[in-house]
């Protein structure tokens, strides 16, 4: 059934201001101190003891019941948060999933027990988490997956793989999508299950899938007869579908989908100087138009998830559109500049953040979901399939 597209207005109140203002200071702490070198690319750098800092300062699990160590703070001030980490390269990598998706999923999902133990540490900047969807022969087809969890005496008996698992090798638990009993002629989203498995698991290996600028980001991950306790199952069994889509809304929708190479249109801007030419201007100005218009959209779908909405067909729009953006930065940033026109100390440095965009790009379409996956969601919110 169509659902349609819907981008609700939304304003930022005063206190998403005073947050910004907040964090805004503790950047520039972290930065005079030495702690990372602003302006880079810090969706792929990974620091335990920033992720630390930053859960002293409050802003790890901000939106989470005070119950489990959260501050009950609205979705737009966890925005101007994660928006001002990435708009200077904070390197949010190590608790980013944690705080963005997985915490979420624990908090509507998991049991109590669960809850009580992992969160407060999730908030502290201390407990990691890395997200099992993606299959080898499966891709993001979420509904075709394959590895499987068996019930057995006190829980249940792991089989199978997940491939482009991001920081598998650095992270304390996964959340999987595992298949529990076989789809239905009648419906292919039946007979998937979530479950929390702590990554140290006896039969959990972890390959590395290096990425073109040489990084471990990416892993295969086998699980042979992994067992997972009663307590780690997340939600109800064989009716999983619509939580692993729902969380996919929290991946989806927010600023990194389109600031992550913001590194470049800063450089491209500093390049530029105060008097560029007025082709270079008018790239310049239509850059920064379309990237205004993609925040524009990502604060509404905060917005929504703020007031209990799950925007699923929204969030996959702002993930496949800020995704062409930011892949296509690069190119478009470099056919504006020519070095005999800009200052030269300027233009190196503008060269040398530029080829490393240039090979972080690539990544960028798998993350969240492929283009063909988040189309599909489109068309079927538009009644087109």
């Amino acid at each position: 059934m169509s659902q349609g597209i819907q981008f609700d207005s939304v304003q930022m109140p005063e206190e998403t201001e005073e947050m910004r203002r907040t964090v805004r200071d503790f950047l520039a702490a972290e930065i005079a101190a030495g702690n990372f070198e602003a302006d880079g690319f810090g969706m792929t750098t990974h620091s335990p003891e920033f992720s630390q800092r930053c859960g002293r300062a409050g802003f790890i699990g901000m939106t989470w019941p005070t119950t489990y160590g959260g501050q009950e703070r609205s979705f737009l001030e966890r925005f101007v948060v994660t928006e001002e980490m990435l708009a200077v390269g904070a390197p949010v990598w190590a608790h980013w999933v944690a705080d963005r998706q997985s915490g979420p999923v624990l908090i509507r999902y998991a049991k109590d027990e669960v809850r009580q133990d992992v969160l407060p540490r999730i908030v502290a900047g201390e407990c990691y988490f890395c997200i099992g969807m993606s299959e080898p022969d499966s891709g993001s087809d979420l509904f075709s997956l394959r590895s499987t969890a068996k019930p057995v005496e006190g829980g249940w008996r792991v089989n199978g793989r997940k491939i482009w698992t991001s920081n598998a090798h650095r992270s304390h638990y996964m959340i999987a999508l595992l298949r529990t009993s076989p789809a239905t002629s009648e419906n292919r989203r039946y007979g998937l299950t979530q479950f929390l498995i702590a990554m140290d698991s006896p039969g959990i290996t972890i390959r590395p899938i290096r990425n073109l600028t040489g990084a471990h980001d990416f892993n295969e991950v086998t699980l042979d007869d992994v067992f997972v306790p009663d307590s780690h199952l997340i939600g109800e069994v064989d009716m999983a579908s619509s939580q692993a889509t729902n969380e996919l809304a929290y991946e989806r929708s927010g600023p990194e989908r389109f600031l992550e190479t913001l590194a470049v249109l800063k450089a491209l801007i500093r390049v530029a100087g105060k008097n560029p030419d007025k082709r270079l201007s008018e790239g310049i100005g239509r850059l920064v138009a379309q990237l205004s218009t993609l925040r524009q959209m990502s604060v509404s779908v905060a917005g929504m998830l703020s007031a209990g909405k799950v925007p699923q067909v929204e969030a996959a729009l702002v993930k496949d559109l800020g995704t062409n953006w930011e892949q296509s930065l690069p190119g478009e940033a470099r056919n504006l500049v020519t070095n005999d026109s800009v200052d030269q100390e300027a233009f190196e440095a503008f060269e040398a953040i530029l080829e490393q965009a240039i090979l972080i790009a690539p990544k960028l379409t798998i993350q969240g979901g492929t283009r063909e996956i988040l189309r599909g969601i489109i068309a079927r919110g538009l009644g087109l399939r």
